[in-house]
């Protein structure tokens, strides 16, 4: 393995504020692609996308706020106006949700969802790698089941776990200080 390939990953970082262009056609293919190499407990192949293009982001957001008022949880005003404002320059997100798969006694809910989480850690990693920001998005309604319908997830079925924004940053990018790894490892001795 290449120190290259370790050194994108290192320098992965969340970035929320992108603008067009975001990935062309065979880029999205390769970011969607990577999100299949997700450890997946069963072959059950859990994850589900939305894609929400630019074209239609403005009728998508007027949906969106307009479905997560009308719920039991509406989202303030600041919160929208911000949303509104970041979503403006997005040029695509991509929705993400685990199905719930009722009937499979063997492989518990949350397996599913750990393989959901790598799917989408997959295709952050492609997005980086290609040049693009990405940032996952746990706002704009992702725990209102309204919304969730609106994106064709039934909530009875789905488990709706949010957004990755992709796209150029609109800031430079800075690199970030990690924390040294031996802060979180021990050795188990028995």
């Amino acid at each position: 393995m290449s120190e290259q390939s370790i050194t994108y990953l290192l320098n992965r970082q969340s970035i929320k504020f992108v603008r067009a262009p975001g990935p062309d056609e065979h880029q999205l293919k390769l970011i969607l692609q990577a999100a299949m190499s997700a450890p997946d407990h069963g072959r059950l192949r859990p994850w589900r996308f939305a894609l929400i293009r630019q074209d239609v982001m403005p009728q998508f957001v007027d949906k969106l706020f307009a479905t997560a008022q009308a719920s039991d949880s509406p989202i303030p005003p600041q919160k929208e106006e911000n949303a509104r404002r970041w979503l403006k320059e997005v040029p695509l997100l991509i929705a993400l949700a685990c199905h719930r798969d009722h009937g499979n006694v063997k492989i518990p809910e949350h397996e599913r969802m750990l393989a959901v989480g790598a799917a989408a850690m997959n295709m952050l990693n492609a997005a980086h790698m290609l040049g693009f920001g990405a940032f996952w998005s746990t706002g704009l309604g992702t725990y209102i089941d309204e919304v969730n319908e609106m994106l064709g997830f039934d909530p009875l079925d789905y488990r709706f776990m949010g957004y990755l924004a992709v796209g150029t940053p609109i800031d430079e990018v800075f690199p970030v200080t990690r924390p040294d790894f031996r802060q979180f490892v021990k050795e188990y001795r028995p």
